[in-house]
């Protein structure tokens, strides 16, 4: 049987590898030790000797040079959690260590939350939440809204956050309106979306959501000329992050358009600090980060290690696999 161990922080293990998954990976593998941190892995990296496979997640080890140095039958690097930045580097590529990443598991809520929001942002949900709070009677129908009858959704970036609310958004009677400049026309065709201008993204759509990774050219990407050319009543949604938009701008524009909400899930710098306008500004919805896994929607991605461990078990190919070239391109 294969040797494995538990290498992230102690906190969220029980959430991201519940009981009923490490019951399951431990039918599977042998775990030769108690899930460790990254600390106690490196105050005792000996225990690595036989390792073959890693299981993580959130403050997970770096595979460098160190590490490897203890491992020599090491093979595998599960991580149940989303971008492996921070823990492969260029001695594991070299090396020819595997690594898969639950990256998709932790898109799914993100997407869920996206879409929660996409459809009270369709019917107008939280302008008529401000206006009934200050006017404490209901508006009058009928009640002029865009609701999801052949609304456009403008979609930054099909990312796999972006892909998933694309997914999810498939039933509804809706356009769906996407910018992402690695994309082809053949893949958008196939994924239902139609290619635009980043500019026109935000001019045409009812809806705008934001999934871009922060990257050094993507940071300030989303100016206040964005927002201020957004359609009366339209909403714009960030649970990417907060850096990706010029917040400066962004506030001043929604200081003078009161018809545009802005549906934050993240900032910079985040929290907010206690002076920000974006407190006090009524047309803006923030929420605290939440949109990712929490709770017991983390153990979604133990589940996807899991199977991905079985995969690996078994000599199939991993579905959940990074490779050096998508590893390039991750935030």
């Amino acid at each position: 049987m294969k040797k494995a161990i538990y290498v992230m922080d102690k906190e969220p293990f029980d959430l991201v590898y519940p009981d009923f998954v490490r019951q399951q990976i431990e039918q599977d593998v042998n775990i030769i030790g108690p899930p460790m941190s990254r600390q106690e892995l490196h105050n005792n990296p000996t225990i690595l000797k036989d390792v073959e496979i890693v299981l993580s997640g959130w403050g997970g080890p770096a595979i460098d040079t160190a590490l490897l140095d203890h491992a020599p039958h090491l093979k595998a690097v599960l991580y149940a959690a989303g971008s492996i930045k921070q823990i492969a580097t260029d001695e594991a590529w070299e090396r020819g260590i595997v690594f898969s990443t639950a990256v998709h598991a932790n898109a799914i809520p993100v997407a869920e939350f996206t879409l929660s929001q996409i459809i009270f942002s369709l019917k107008n949900g939280w302008q008529f939440v401000r206006q009934i709070k200050r006017e404490r009677q209901f508006p009058n129908k009928p009640f002029m809204i865009p609701g999801a009858f052949k609304s456009k959704i403008g979609i930054i970036s099909l990312s796999t956050v972006g892909r998933c609310v694309v997914e999810l958004l498939q039933p509804f009677d809706v356009e769906i309106l996407a910018f992402d400049p690695f994309v082809t026309k053949e893949e958008a065709d196939r994924l239902g979306v139609k290619l635009c201008s980043l500019e026109e993204i935000f001019e045409f759509s009812d809806i705008v959501s934001l999934h871009a990774p922060l990257l050094p050219k993507t940071i300030g990407m989303i100016t206040g000329d964005h927002i201020h050319s957004m359609k009366e009543g339209a909403s714009f949604i960030n649970t990417a992050r907060g850096a990706i938009v010029k917040e400066s701008e962004m506030v001043d524009i929604l200081r003078k358009r009161k018809d545009i909400t802005a549906i934050l899930d993240v900032t910079d710098p985040e929290p907010p600090l206690s002076d920000s306008e974006l407190f006090q500004l009524e047309n803006v919805v923030i929420t605290p980060h939440l949109a990712g896994s929490e709770g017991a929607e983390c153990g979604r991605m133990g589940q996807y290690m899991l199977e991905e461990l079985r995969r690996y078990i078994k000599g199939d190919t991993l579905r959940w696999a990074v490779s050096k070239e998508q590893f390039e391109r991750m935030a």
